[in-house]
């Protein structure tokens, strides 16, 4: 009897190995005839959109007196900028911000004490535009505001772009059609045809500055400091094989 149970488990043990041999040389034979390719969607393109702001300061003890003041940096600034060709629609002026500032100093006793001096008020001036050159020179030329006696500080032009969605398919198609045709020469170079298409897997969509050594991000990067862009993305591709 133990003689019999030995040899029925000896015999399960042979069948069940026998099967894990069988299912994983199919499973190679069955990778052996996939052609896995990634392809690549590339494409140089210039922002539509143009994002730019500044921000002008007066200070003053007295709190209506730096407000008055402000607010006639604040017109010189808008007909400045009308004037060198910005559309008024596009103009926007934030709200005001104040702050108390104060002088700390230490006496000959080494107490410290602090004094105030003025209030501070900074306004921040917008433009967004689909006339990117026009408001780009603009921004090249504001610091003429510091001739008329304004505390004027200006950002770098952020630039956008606004069809991305569109973009993004066509790079899609791109991609995918630029790996078929990898996958295709495989197959020739090989003696054999590809298949129906098994696993299409999209990579990170990333826009850089043309002609730039910028470093790709793991979660896709969206340069907006140029004007002029590129986007890549890239799609993997499974395909069996006849």
């Amino acid at each position: 009897m133990k003689n019999l149970t030995n040899t029925i488990i000896i015999g399960l043990t042979i069948v069940i190995t026998t099967l894990i041999v069988v299912f994983a040389f199919n499973k190679r034979i069955t990778r052996s005839e996939i052609i896995s390719v990634t392809g690549l969607g590339k494409k140089d393109f210039a922002s539509d959109l143009i994002v730019w702001s500044g921000a002008f300061s007066k200070k003053n003890l007295d709190l209506q007196k730096a407000y008055k003041e402000l607010n006639t940096d604040n017109t010189s600034i808008k007909e400045y900028l009308i004037k060198m060709g910005a559309d008024e629609k596009e103009i926007v002026f934030s709200a005001i911000d104040i702050d108390q500032e104060y002088d700390y100093y230490y006496d000959k006793f080494d107490n410290s004490h602090e004094k105030f001096t003025g209030y501070r008020l900074t306004q921040i001036v917008t433009i967004e535009s689909k006339d990117v050159d026009k408001i780009e020179d603009i921004s090249r030329q504001v610091t003429e505001l510091i001739n008329l006696g304004i505390e004027f500080y200006s950002d770098p032009p952020q630039y956008y772009y606004t069809r991305l969605a569109e973009l993004k398919l066509e790079m899609i198609a791109s991609a995918t059609e630029d790996a078929r045709l990898r996958a295709e020469k495989i197959a020739i170079n090989s003696g054999s045809k590809i298949g129906k298409l098994k696993i299409a897997k999209m990579g990170v969509f990333q826009i850089i500055a043309r002609n730039s050594n910028e470093d790709y991000s793991w979660g896709g990067s969206y340069n907006t400091r140029s004007k002029m862009k590129t986007a890549t993305i890239t799609m993997k591709l499974e395909f069996g094989i006849k």
